[in-house]
């Protein structure tokens, strides 16, 4: 009993810190739930369990990747820093495109990317300081899609993004929708009343790269087990 209230309060602790930035007594909370054995917890009519900790880089932050471009001097060689990698350990991704011009474009102007390295074949980019790197291999390169039921949508796969915070997320919805990009999936709220409740988005790039972008009702659920009661196959 004593170990249900106590995780109930860390919980709660951590939902309460949503609206502000972590601070250092969070961030020590934060880490011990990370570190304890899973724990069942009901929420109205659902059981469920946390498993893992959400990174914190997105969801607890909207400035990670927000830096003044520095010019630099190591040795000979001239560089600037453009972009803060994510708190921790910064995921990096690396994918086909069949046109540089392209990808520069749609990565860099309408994602709002900073670039970093880049050579004649491929490029760099932080997605909110993550590393994403997009490689030329031809001009006939498209993306083969798969799909997959999920709460009722076709969900394109392979695909890949960024959990983000609600405002975040709507913040982007907006920017896309001023770029003229087609949505996929149009952004909505899913699996609304369970542990899993989110805004999820789908589209593509000029390459037929799948991306999805979410915002947790709650982050703290984000590794949230459970059975997902639809006709689904998996939980995106």
């Amino acid at each position: 009993m004593f170990r249900l209230f106590t995780t109930f309060a860390v919980l709660s602790h951590l939902v309460s810190a949503r609206s502000r930035r972590f601070g250092v007594s969070q961030l020590v909370v934060a880490n011990r739930l990370s570190t304890v054995d899973p724990t069942l917890i009901r929420g109205g009519e659902q059981e469920f369990e946390i498993r893992a900790q959400p990174s914190r880089s997105n969801m607890f932050s909207t400035s990670a990747s927000a830096v003044d471009p520095t010019s630099i001097r190591g040795g000979e060689q001239e560089f600037e820093i453009r972009a803060q990698p994510a708190p921790g350990s910064p995921f990096h991704y690396a994918f086909p495109v069949h046109n540089l011009g392209l990808a520069k474009h749609f990565y860099g102007t309408v994602m709002g990317c900073e670039e970093g390295r880049s050579s004649e074949k491929w490029q760099d980019y932080s997605l909110h300081g993550h590393q994403i790197v997009v490689h030329w291999v031809g001009d006939d390169y498209r993306n083969i899609d798969y799909f997959n039921p999920v709460d009722g949508d076709e969900v394109p796969v392979p695909h890949f993004g960024i959990a983000l915070s609600v405002e975040q997320f709507h913040e982007l919805a907006e920017r896309l929708k001023k770029h003229g990009i087609e949505f996929i999936i149009a952004p909505h709220l899913r699996f609304v009343g369970d542990a899993g409740e989110q805004w999820t988005m789908f589209f593509k790039d000029p390459s037929g790269n799948n991306l999805e972008f979410k915002a947790m009702a709650k982050p703290q659920n984000l590794f949230a087990k459970y059975n997902v009661a639809d006709n689904s196959i998996g939980a995106d």
